[in-house]
């Protein structure tokens, strides 16, 4: 089994994220190569799905472009909470047809037959349609302990989403608009068994981590499970084996480092356990937290110099006023003259692909 260093494993997750110096050319090869992107819609400093973007993309990157992949292209899809390359839909079909996967969801949906044939019927007459446009003609609510209790329609469309009978045909400043998944998805979808999409969508997950755990939660409803895919390794001072992309092994002598700011819901930081392990890095998502008890600032951003995280970026940007307000730049390490400039540049950078003016606070 082949050893590793930490920074040799560091390197493997940071190129295989396209975080290094060597940048993608395009919207859809970034998704393509990234295999998600989260869609989390905070914008303290830009939405989620922006920030991942313009990391990698820099400043030629423009959430108009997103837009126009997704709802006239279709050349990107959204499904299950992030945005995902169309080519990525034929190996997530079979995953579909196992939807919803708790027993409670199955039961109030077959409870509500008659209301899922409605609410199909409905967009197949006027869609593409918000969830308040949509009659509630539910024969059994909807219940949960959370923000879903009794909102049936949109729990209702939710798990057709997930079913893949409806797909999300566009957003805008009130939501969401559902539609018919025929009239959002090509028609020509490769016809894959369950066991053939489940092998490839483990390679294209280890392919776009670089470097797993044989099953690890990475995100929200991709959970990350590489089985027997790629060659198993040992991380120094890392208990445990891991799995490595075994195309990225031969990269590794051409890591060339450069310096980001990180999307809190970007990949490479979302797995805390596999952070801390490989990187070192504590870090916690502090939106949630009262003000009193943050270290780090509401919405703070990662700062990945080379093959480590240097530190948290406290901003934020007020688009009413244009600026964006720097409040602090919490360094984990002594920063370098060299680091200190590096972050600086992309906190300008930042500012200017926002259009708005910078501003220490």
């Amino acid at each position: 089994m082949r050893p590793l260093t930490r920074a040799q494993a560091r390197r493997l997750a940071v190129h295989a994220q396209l975080l290094g110096a060597a940048r993608p050319v395009g919207i859809v090869e970034t998704i393509d190569a990234l295999t998600v992107v989260n869609i989390e819609p905070t914008a303290a400093i830009a939405p989620s799905a922006d920030l991942i973007l313009w990391s990698r993309l820099g400043w030629p990157y423009q959430p108009d472009d997103l837009v126009r992949l997704v709802e006239v292209d279709r050349a990107v899809f959204e499904w299950g909470g992030f945005y995902r390359a169309m080519t990525d839909l034929a190996l997530l079909i079979p995953e579909m047809r196992t939807r919803p996967a708790s027993r409670s969801a199955r039961d109030w949906l077959e409870a509500n037959d008659r209301f899922r044939r409605d609410v199909m019927a409905r967009l197949r007459a006027d869609g593409p349609l918000r969830p308040t446009e949509i009659p509630d003609g539910a024969q059994v609510p909807w219940r949960s302990t959370g923000w879903t209790d009794n909102r049936n329609t949109l729990q209702l469309l939710e798990i057709l989403v997930m079913t893949g009978d409806v797909a999300i045909h566009s957003r805008d400043a009130k939501g969401r608009l559902f539609d018919l998944a025929e009239r959002v998805y090509p028609a020509d979808v490769e016809t894959l068994s369950a066991e053939d999409a489940a092998r490839e969508r483990a390679q294209r997950r280890l392919g776009a981590l670089g470097i797993a755990r044989v099953r690890s939660v990475a995100q929200p409803v991709e959970a990350i499970d590489v089985g027997e895919i790629g060659d198993p390794v040992v991380v120094e001072g890392v208990d445990g084996e891991w799995r490595v992309d075994a195309a990225a092994l031969d990269e590794l002598d051409t890591f060339a480092p450069r310096t980001a700011l990180v999307s809190p819901f970007d990949r490479l930081v979302f797995d805390r356990d596999r952070l801390q392990q490989l990187f070192e890095f504590e870090y916690v998502l502090e939106m949630y937290k009262p003000a009193t008890a943050r270290r780090w600032g509401y919405f703070a951003l990662p700062i990945l110099h080379g093959d480590r995280f240097v530190g948290k970026l406290d901003a934020k940007a007020d688009r009413r006023a244009g600026v964006l307000t720097v409040h602090a730049v919490h360094e984990d390490i002594p920063f370098t003259p060299e680091i200190d400039d590096a972050v600086e540049n992309e906190v300008q950078e930042l500012a200017r692909w926002l259009g708005l003016e910078l501003r220490r606070g």
